[in-house]
Formats: C-alpha cells, structure tokens, sequence
C-alpha cells in the first residue's frame, strides 16, 4: 500500500528534490507540496496523507507552530499524520522544539535520502526516527552528571523484559530491530513500549530513551 506524503518547504528547489526522491520508491506517492506553515496545515487537514514532511524555517507561520497546529486538541484535524522535521538546522532547540510539539523525527537535510526514507517509514511504523548527529549530541548532553535515582532505583520501575525494550530504545534501535534481537513478536514490543511509557509518564520513545540515560541505565 502506498504511502501519501505532503513536503513542506519554502524552497522550490528543495520540494522538486524530494519529490523525485520518494517518487522513485515504489511505495511512496508525494500528493501535495506547501511553500508556507499555514500551506502545510491546510493541505494536512485537505489532503489527510500519512506523512507530512516538515521544515522549520518557513515565511509567516513556521514549521514547528504549523505542527503544535496540527497536533492541537489530540491531532483531531488530521488523527493519522505523521509529522517528520526536515530541515538544514539541527540546533538543539529546534530539536527539542520539535519533539514537544509532537513531530514523529527529526532530519537533517544533508543527512542523505536513505534516512529521508527510513524517517518516513519508521514514522508511519509508529517509530521516531532522529539523524545520527543529533542523536549522539542529544546522548552526550544526556550523559552528563545530573542523574536522579541511582540506576537500580529506577530499573525497579520496570520488569526485566520492559527494561530490555527500554535499553534498546535507548541505543536507538526500531521496533522490528527489538523484536529480532529479543525473539518476539512485532506487536509484544508495541504492549512493552505502552506499558513503559505509562509507567513513566514518558510522551514517546524520545522521553523512555531520556529517562534510561539521564538514571544510568544506559552508558
């Protein structure tokens, strides 16, 4: 089944180079383009696709206002979208910015077309999918000595299994990858990741890797 995408960018050139990108994958279909945030919400809520790729740096209302817009009252106007942020920035803050609004990943343009891709799929997979360079920046910031609890406090929090998905979150592996290296089910690893973020209160799979390596569970 094809994948519907909408690009929203405010360069031409950058739209038209996407736009042979994912066209050229037999299961992505680009059904519309935006030049503005306020574009880029109203060809969401027209067009409903199942991804909508994002930049921040847009005329008039910008990338990460048009996904608070998006994500407003529970993503009533479009429930379905995934948002992925795409953009030539990869400032901290805008990193953050994203993930609180609710985007689904963050790319950095110059990351390649293979990450565009696999952002695209790891998204509507349920996935968050972040450019390595920013992962490992994010990590190491992570890593500093502000800890909480030590790392056998909070382990508590969770049972042996749901401590493993968490680790491997952490590390940034898929859900498929968790599932092969603990020899379960796609849709166990699915019941874990829910049943962790409940436990710690934790928005997406961005916050469970947080929470492992702020408490040390990770290294």
């Amino acid at each position: 089944m094809s994948i519907s995408v909408v690009i929203a960018d405010d360069q031409e050139m950058v739209r038209t180079g996407f736009r042979l990108i994912l066209e050229a994958q037999d299961d992505l279909t680009v059904v519309g383009e935006a030049a503005t945030g306020l574009e880029a919400v109203e060809a969401v809520h027209r067009l409903r696709p199942d991804v909508c790729l994002m930049d921040i740096r847009m005329p008039g209302l910008d990338g990460l206002e048009a996904t608070r817009r998006l994500r407003q009252d529970g993503g009533a106007a479009a429930p379905d979208t995934k948002i992925v942020i795409v953009t030539t920035f990869d400032l901290d803050e805008y990193v953050y910015g994203a993930l609180r609004a609710g985007a689904n990943g963050f790319v950095v343009k110059n990351s390649g077309p293979r990450l565009l891709i696999e952002a695209i799929h790891a998204a509507v997979e349920g996935d968050s999918l972040i450019s390595p360079s920013v992962t490992v920046r994010l990590l190491e910031q992570l890593s500093t000595p502000r800890r909480g609890p030590d790392a056998a406090a909070a382990a508590r929090r969770l049972t042996g299994q749901e401590l493993k998905v968490a680790t491997l979150v952490a590390r940034g592996h898929t859900n498929h990858e968790i599932a092969e290296r603990l020899t379960v089910a796609l849709s166990t690893v699915k019941s874990h990741l829910s049943r962790i973020q409940e436990k710690l209160k934790a928005r997406n799979r961005v916050e469970i890797a947080a929470w492992a390596w702020e408490h040390g569970i990770v290294s």
